[in-house]
């Protein structure tokens, strides 16, 4: 018996609509959705795009035609508008994604390193290149790579190894199963990355009869799988039986929205919390379980209750070696793991225990089956204490010079630090600036603390920015970046003054790769290549620093520019930028004489290989303080 319902389907399969690839594709993506939970959100909310040969006319003419449909941004370089979906996707809990498409040749493989740093710290984006002719009509055509020995290779396959899913449309019907296929990774939380739909540009434009049915809504449900039982038994044992337990925060609590259930599970236990660079924030700083970051650049107290924990409790980490101190950190002779993780790849990692779950189901398993379980006293009484010592270095290193002084960093963020509140974000990626924020920051909410430390990205903290501010408009943004970051990557400042996005610059003057400047130093390198000085005749550098003004530079790019000369200057600065309604820049040229305290130093070990062999002192002594170091690393079997 036909039914009208059939008959409509029928007719739909029937029906076509003759559009471009370019034009299918938009009007395909501005239908997809997420939902979990209950709550539906665009898939691809916009698109960022920076038009030459190879997009303009497909791409580029889709998205005029599309409107309201497809928002369009404008950017300045293609790796900076990678970060900046990038920074929407993360705020936005991994559950609404950007497009970013580019000519091809030079615009294309500007989008390697976004890429790389998307699919390291598994954040959706979508990549649409645009690629050399699939017809050939002319070969080579400019900006082609010619290789000798395959005609169907172009620069678009550097993009596939840093791709999650990569795939040429090379004919028109072939775009069908690769836009489904590429969404599906999207919206997977545990394959998800950058994707990438390389985009001939003859085929962007050529015509064809499209099913009307391409074009239905579709919803992606992002599912929040439960832990297996004989899982979770094995779990529960381990903690149970474990004294010295320890709990560690990874990005994944965000990407899930675990906060208040890792609250809740802290609270029932009493198991001290620790936090990776992507996971800081999962528990509010004046947690009693709060211990702060972990690792390489994290706290004493943290660092301390590692080396002893005979149970570390992954959830949602992916165990860097920076969380694990390249594998020195866990030091106990019987140390085990529990890995809660939804990727099964990373909860089998140290050998630990899985447990494949979603960070809120697994937690609140968790919780649920070790009712009436807590840590012994004596336990919450030491890392409570480490705590509070803790929090007075940090305090000191806040408030280390007078206020009429020239601010060392960390004053910067002691200054930063009293001006905001639980509604801000703070952004950064590379440099100094990331090991001070790690050990130092009190952050205030799930969202305020938002570190790309994955791939450690110079140039990505301004356009990041500019991401979260169209994910929440009217939040206040912070951009923390040095000198060394600054000089990468400024161009999309002039992006936040023609869209009018008011993000907040705090651009901190240094001289140079200090970040890079001490880890050459501790390896022997004795700072080499690290300082932006003048050059003698006799080929050695001067003590003075040249003569670069960064603060004229960002007003001559469109910004209201702040100049701080004190810490009490700073703060003022700040307070203002805060208040603006326009894109701000705070300039500040910090202390970095070695006299003056800052913040506390490495509280766990990191493997930077040294020299075997050297001619130089301070190259040998390093060595021998390596081979001291890496004596200590373990393998967990």
């Amino acid at each position: 018996m036909t039914t009208d319902r059939d008959a409509d389907r029928t007719a739909d399969r029937a029906a076509t609509r003759r559009l471009t690839v370019a034009q299918a594709l938009v009007e395909f993506l501005s239908r997809q959705y997420t939902e979990r939970d209950g709550r539906r959100r665009r898939l691809i909310a916009a698109c960022w795009g920076i038009f030459g040969h190879g997009n303009v006319a497909g791409i580029g003419q889709a998205l005029l035609e599309s409107g309201d449909a497809m928002p369009y941004h404008q950017g300045r370089n293609e790796q900076a508008m990678v970060h900046a979906a990038v920074g929407y996707a993360r705020h936005l809990d991994r559950l609404s994604a950007h497009a970013v498409t580019t000519s091809i040749g030079p615009g294309a493989t500007n989008l390697v390193t976004g890429a790389a740093l998307a699919t390291v710290n598994r954040i959706p984006v979508l990549l649409l290149p645009g690629d050399t002719f699939a017809g050939r009509p002319a070969d080579p055509v400019l900006q082609q790579l010619e290789h000798p020995g395959a005609g169907d290779v172009s620069v678009n396959d550097c993009l596939r190894p840093v791709s999650r899913y990569f795939d040429r449309i090379t004919r028109p019907e072939a775009l069908i199963p690769a836009a489904l296929q590429a969404v599906r990774v999207l919206a997977d939380p545990v394959e998800t990355g950058a994707v990438t739909l390389a985009l001939p540009q003859d085929v962007q434009a050529e015509a064809y009869d499209w099913p009307e049915e391409f074009f239905a809504e579709r919803v992606w449900p992002v599912r929040r799988p439960a832990p297996d039982p004989a899982e979770l038994a094995a779990a529960v044992r381990a903690v149970r039986a474990a004294r010295r337990p320890l709990l560690i925060a990874g990005g994944g609590v965000h990407h899930s929205e675990a906060e208040d259930a890792l609250r809740a599970f802290a609270d029932a236990t009493g198991i001290p919390v620790a936090s990776t660079q992507a996971g800081k924030g999962s528990l509010h700083h004046a947690h009693p379980a709060d211990v702060g970051g972990i690792g390489h650049t994290g706290t004493a107290v943290a660092d301390d209750l590692a080396r002893t924990a005979d149970l570390v409790i992954g959830a949602g980490t992916r165990y860097s070696d920076f969380t694990t101190a390249s594998n020195t950190l866990f030091a106990a002779p019987g140390v085990r793991f529990v890995n809660l993780n939804a990727a099964s790849f990373d909860a089998h990692k140290l050998s630990g225990l899985p447990l494949v779950a979603d960070a809120r189901a697994g937690l609140e398993a968790l919780t649920e089956a070790l009712a009436g379980h807590r840590v012994p006293d004596a336990y919450e009484k030491e890392y409570t204490a480490g705590k509070q010592a803790w929090e007075r270095l940090v305090t000191r290193a806040f408030t280390a010079r007078d206020a009429a002084a020239r601010p060392t960093q960390a004053q910067v963020l002691g200054a930063l630090d009293a001006v905001v509140d639980a509604t801000d974000v703070v952004v950064n990626a590379a440099g100094s600036l990331p090991g001070d924020l790690h050990k130092l920051w009190r952050a205030r909410s799930r969202r305020q603390y938002h570190l790309e430390y994955g791939y450690s990205c110079m140039g990505y903290e301004i356009p990041a920015a500019i991401g979260v501010a169209l994910a929440e408009p009217g939040r206040p943004v912070w951009a923390l970046v040095g000198d060394g970051t600054y000089l990468m990557m400024p161009t999309e400042l002039v992006t936040a003054v023609q869209e009018g996005i008011p993000v907040k610059v705090v651009l901190i003057q240094n001289h140079g790769y200090a970040s890079i400047g001490g880890l050459s130093e501790s390896v022997g390198g004795e700072r080499f290549g690290t300082a932006y000085r003048f050059r003698a005749a006799d080929g050695t550098y001067t003590g003075d620093p040249l003569p670069v003004d960064l603060a004229a530079n960002a007003a001559s790019l469109g910004m209201h520019v702040l100049r701080a000369r004190t810490a009490g200057e700073l703060r003022e600065a700040l307070a203002e930028a805060r208040a603006s309604t326009r894109p701000t820049c705070v300039y500040v040229e910090t202390e970095t004489a070695d006299t003056v305290p800052g913040a506390p130093p490495a509280q766990a070990w990191w493997d930077v290989p040294v020299a075997g062999t050297a001619t130089r002192p301070a190259a040998r002594r390093a060595r021998e303080e390596y081979e001291r170091h890496a004596a200590a690393r373990r393998r967990y079997l």
